[in-house]
């Protein structure tokens, strides 16, 4: 019986030991037919001989641990994908902007109260200083709010460049950031919402050049800081008269009411860009504290600008010679 065994008693050493007599015949694959020896030469091929002891078990465990690490490049793969293309969460929140801008834009163009056109164009007139003393007097807050919507945009250019560019997308923040300087807001949000990061790295050679060094710059951030609260403080200084006939521009006024509207989305928006530019520059723990004061409408944001530490005092990120090269 154990003689009918020997052929697999290789792989199980306590059969080989009972009958160490009985050997198998050496059997000369040349005196065989031809179509055995072929067979035989496939099966060699096919299953290699195993010559030491428990290599059947180690090549069996070699491949049951590749089998689990299948499913994780699979799920890699994946989730590289969902990172590619923004993932869910991203999606939704830009879908979501997407349609408060258009809302928004309906609301201005279509819903908001328009019932003095001809003043509001001689508003802009005499706001633009196009038109000369003719004995009419501005209200100080119009006055102040048309002005402090200049330096929102300003402010804005020094949040997203370069922290706020997208390195992911093809779309450059430049030409929204130069009509935000005649739409604010209404011309930021379409980029809120094609904006990918993470930010490009910036290079040294970067930070000494235009636009980079002007918004950069402590004098331009203490100028820009020091200007809106000097007119904050003069609408805060105003009378109770110039507040109640602002409230009567903005009910009837759609230049008011759309200004208006504007410097609130701007205030909304600012936070998150703090936050942006706070974590580029790897300052979230020194300047945590600045985050609370970042709601309080330019001031806070300004404030924010003033006190960060420049570029040149973070670590630049280096660009390889791949990214160049693509």
């Amino acid at each position: 019986m154990l003689s009918h065994t020997t052929p697999i008693s290789c792989n199980f050493p306590s059969l080989h030991s009972q009958n160490p007599k009985h050997k198998l015949p050496n059997l000369k694959t040349s005196t065989l037919p031809l179509s055995l020896q072929i067979t035989n030469a496939r099966y060699k091929l096919k299953f290699p001989p195993l010559t030491k002891r428990g290599h059947l078990q180690i090549r069996r465990n070699s491949l049951d641990t590749q089998k689990p690490q299948e499913p994780d490049l699979e799920q890699k793969d994946s989730m590289k994908v969902d990172g590619e293309i923004g993932g869910g969460g991203g999606r939704t929140t830009s879908f979501l902007i997407f349609l408060l801008w258009g809302g928004l834009m309906y609301y201005i163009f279509i819903l908001a109260p328009n019932q003095t056109p001809s003043t509001d164009m001689y508003l802009v007139k005499k706001l633009c200083y196009l038109i000369g003393d003719d004995g009419f007097q501005l209200n100080h807050v119009i006055v102040s709010l048309w002005n402090i919507m200049g330096l929102w945009p300003l402010l804005y250019c020094m949040l997203l460049i370069p922290s706020g560019r997208s390195s992911k997308g093809s779309v450059p923040v430049f030409p929204f950031l130069i009509l935000s300087f005649f739409l604010g807001a209404y011309a930021l949000i379409p980029y809120f919402v094609l904006w990918k990061p993470p930010p490009p790295p910036t290079e040294e050679a970067e930070l000494k050049k235009w636009p980079l060094n002007f918004l950069e710059s402590k004098l331009t951030a203490g100028i820009t800081f020091a200007v809106g609260l000097g007119l904050i403080t003069y609408a805060g200084l105003a009378s109770g008269d110039d507040w109640k006939e602002y409230l009567q521009y903005f009910g009837g006024s759609r230049l008011i009411h759309a200004t208006s509207i504007d410097f609130a989305l701007l205030s909304t928006f600012a936070p998150f860009w703090v936050y942006n530019d706070m974590s580029a520059r790897k300052w979230e723990d020194e300047g945590f504290w600045l985050l609370p004061f970042s709601v309080i409408p330019f001031l806070g944001p300004a404030l924010y600008v003033l006190l960060r530490p420049s570029l040149s005092t973070v670590p630049v990120a280096p660009i390889s010679l791949a990214s160049k090269e693509e």
